[in-house]
Formats: structure tokens, C-alpha cells, sequence
């Protein structure tokens, strides 16, 4: 993206615990350093149940694989989600319908929880696509500055 490398990069991590509220508050302190200029990518997934990838694909799954990236898309995007909303969605996305059966394990869904606390707004765009036969989904949140 930048093959002069002349931007600061810095890697971070999922913490230990793997808490949601704890990786929004990565994304807010982030935010707080008030640089506009700084680009945050959650590389995570949408979708990451590698069982399933190669599994068949059943009306079952089908169901329970859409079921998920449609909440996310909505918790994501809507604007009729107040804030304060779309955070207790993300901190508890456990509850989502089917969320454990795309992400037995939360790391590949963590970053998009940094990248939500860095932005703290509905994404600005989202993307849809299939991977392997199952549906996921892309955020964008870009600044207004």
C-alpha cells in the first residue's frame, strides 16, 4: 500500500483474556491520540469456523452462517443504532444467533471490535462476499477529516 515505507507502523496483539470490551478500549485509546493521519486494519474474519469450511454445506449451516453476518452487517452499520447499542451488541456478540458456530474462537473476530473502538461509529461501508462457500463480511470506517 505504501512501497516508499514511509508511515510509522505498530503490530498489536489480542490480549490474554480475549475480553470484546477490553479490545474496544484498544481502539479508543488509539483514537484518543487524536492523529488523523493514523490507518488501523483489524485483519480478523467475519467467518471462522475451519471445520466448517470444509464440511458440507447444509441448509442448516447455510442458515446459521447467514444468521451471524447478518447481525454483524446490522450491528455494524445501522444508523439506527444509538452508540451505546451497537457497543453492548459487539461486547456481547456471544449472544448473536449462531455466533459460536462461525467463531468457536474469538481472535479472528477481535480485530473488527479495535477497529469499532478506534472509529466508535457505524462503519462507513460494508462489503459482502463469499469465502469458501460461506458468507462474510468487510468493514470500512473512514474519517470525516
Amino acid at each position: 500500500m505504501y512501497p516508499e515505507a514511509d508511515i510509522p507502523c505498530v503490530q498489536l496483539s489480542l490480549l490474554k483474556s480475549l475480553d470484546p470490551a477490553e479490545h474496544i478500549k484498544m481502539g479508543q485509546a488509539l483514537q484518543s491520540l487524536g492523529d488523523q493521519s493514523l490507518l488501523v486494519i483489524g485483519s480478523g474474519f467475519s467467518f471462522h469456523n475451519m471445520n466448517a469450511f470444509f464440511a458440507p454445506d447444509t441448509d442448516e449451516t447455510t442458515a446459521m452462517n447467514e444468521a451471524f453476518d447478518n447481525w454483524l452487517l446490522e450491528t455494524c452499520q445501522s444508523p439506527d443504532l444509538e452508540e451505546a447499542q451497537r457497543m453492548q451488541r459487539l461486547v456481547h456478540w456471544v449472544s448473536a444467533p449462531s455466533a459460536r458456530y462461525c467463531h468457536p474462537r474469538e481472535e479472528h473476530l477481535l480485530p473488527l471490535h479495535v477497529c469499532y473502538g478506534f472509529a466508535a461509529a457505524a462503519c462507513t461501508e460494508a462489503f459482502e462476499l463469499h469465502i469458501l462457500n460461506k458468507k462474510s463480511s468487510m468493514y470500512l470506517w473512514e474519517s470525516e477529516s
